[in-house]
C-alpha cells in the first residue's frame, strides 16, 4: 500500500499559493481564516504551511503584499503618460479592470477590505497600507505638480488636493466593487472621474 504523501507538494507554486491564500483572506477576513481552511485551499500540511510561510500572520502579510503590487503597477505605468488626463484615466479604469477581473472570486481591492477589517487590529496591514497609498499618492502627486508645471493644468490647481480627490475616487470604485457593482458601471463612473 503506497504511504501517504508528507510535506509540500513538489508542484509547490509559491505565487499560486499566495493568490490562493489571498483569495481566502478577502473572502473570510483574517480572523475568520484557519490554519485548517488555509491548508485545505494550498494543498499544504500544516507543518508544509509554516515551513513555506512562517505564520499565519507572515503568509497573510505577504499575501497582502504580493497583490498590492498589481495597484503598485498600475500607478506607475500610469504616470509615464504623456497627459494627465491620461494618468487619471489609466489610474481609475486599468484599477477597475483590476478590481473586477473575472478570475478573482471578490470583487475590489483585497488591501482596502483588509485595512478596513479586523485584521489591522490583529496585524500591521493599515501601515503597509499607508506605505503603498503613499507611494501611489506621492507619484500621482509628483506628476499633477509636473503637469502645473508644464501649463498643461491651471498653475493655481492645488497638486495635493487633485491628488486627493482622485484617491477617493479610486477608494470608492472599490467600495462599490466590493458591494457587487458591475464593471460596466464602475468603468462608467471612472470615466467621469477623469
Amino acid at each position: 500500500m503506497p504511504q501517504p504523501k508528507r510535506g509540500r507538494p513538489r508542484a509547490f507554486d509559491r505565487d499560486q499559493a499566495l493568490l490562493d491564500a489571498a483569495r481566502l483572506f478577502w473572502r473570510r477576513g483574517y480572523s475568520g481564516t484557519s490554519t485548517r481552511d488555509l491548508t485545505a485551499r494550498l494543498g499544504l500540511s500544516t507543518s508544509s504551511l509554516y515551513g513555506a510561510f512562517g505564520s499565519k500572520a507572515e503568509l497573510f502579510e505577504e499575501a497582502v503584499r504580493t497583490y498590492a503590487e498589481r495597484y503598485r503597477e498600475i500607478y506607475e505605468q500610469a504616470v509615464s503618460a504623456p497627459d494627465f488626463r491620461t494618468v487619471v484615466e489609466r489610474v481609475l479604469i486599468d484599477s477597475v479592470h483590476e478590481f473586477t477581473r473575472p478570475d478573482d472570486e471578490h470583487p475590489g481591492c483585497l488591501l482596502s477590505s483588509a485595512a478596513m477589517a479586523d485584521s489591522t487590529s490583529t496585524l500591521d496591514t493599515s501601515a503597509y497600507f499607508a506605505e503603498l497609498q503613499g507611494h501611489n499618492e506621492r507619484i500621482l502627486r509628483t506628476r499633477a505638480e509636473r503637469a502645473i508645471e508644464e501649463g498643461e493644468l491651471p498653475p493655481d490647481t492645488d497638486a495635493s488636493a487633485l491628488t486627493g480627490l482622485i484617491q477617493s475616487i479610486w477608494h470608492g470604485l472599490s467600495a462599490r466593487a466590493n458591494l457587487g457593482a458591475d464593471r460596466e458601471d464602475l468603468l462608467a463612473t471612472a470615466r467621469l472621474g477623469h
